[in-house]
């Protein structure tokens, strides 16, 4: 079955979903589901997201040089569509979604407290492509919650991050399977 070019990411799926917590100017604070979120360096450690150009958080990213990428587990998932609500500038999605604002360790956006991992992160450039802003952020500080971390590895199985498709549907990651060979 051919699938219209533009709709080629549902199949390039699923995609790690996660609310990025920006903070605007006044310290007005904003959260918005994102799924074109990729790393592109560990070396220095670099995370790309592609913004609409006329999303509050690409907005407040410019404005005070940082995010935070929440990582979203699987009871979180409703929480995260209300965030995806378009809200006046100056609303905070992360109340309206009744989530907990957790100041983070290094930059002035705050991260979600009810998330299980948090990856920090400072502005280093943008680039437009296409109609969305692609913007890359130096990664400054991660953390995850200690019960989602056994011997040094993240664990999905107990974490269950939600994964992105299209829209309303996502998948939920749970299992971990080694790849078996040379």
């Amino acid at each position: 079955m051919e699938i219209n070019p533009s709709g080629f990411y549902e199949i390039l799926s699923p995609r790690c979903a996660v609310l990025i917590s920006t903070v605007d100017k006044e310290g007005k604070a904003n959260a918005a589901p994102f799924s074109f979120v990729t790393p592109v360096s560990s070396n220095p450690p670099l995370v790309l997201y592609a913004s609409a150009p006329h999303r509050h958080t690409l907005a407040n990213t410019r404005e005070t040089g940082d995010f935070v990428l929440n990582i979203v587990p699987e009871g979180l998932l409703d929480k995260l569509w209300v965030c995806s609500k378009a809200f006046p500038k100056g609303v905070s999605e992360i109340e309206k979604a009744g989530l907990t604002e957790r100041k983070s360790k290094t930059v002035k956006s705050p991260s979600i407290e009810e998330c299980v991992g948090w990856i920090e992160c400072r502005l280093e450039f943008e680039k437009e492509a296409g109609d969305h802003i692609l913007v890359v952020g130096r990664v400054v500080h991660a953390e995850c919650k200690d019960e989602f971390m056994v011997k040094g590895e993240f664990d999905v199985s107990k974490a269950k991050p939600v994964m992105h498709i299209r829209g309303r549907r996502f998948v939920v990651a749970e299992r971990v399977v080694t790849a078996k060979g040379d």
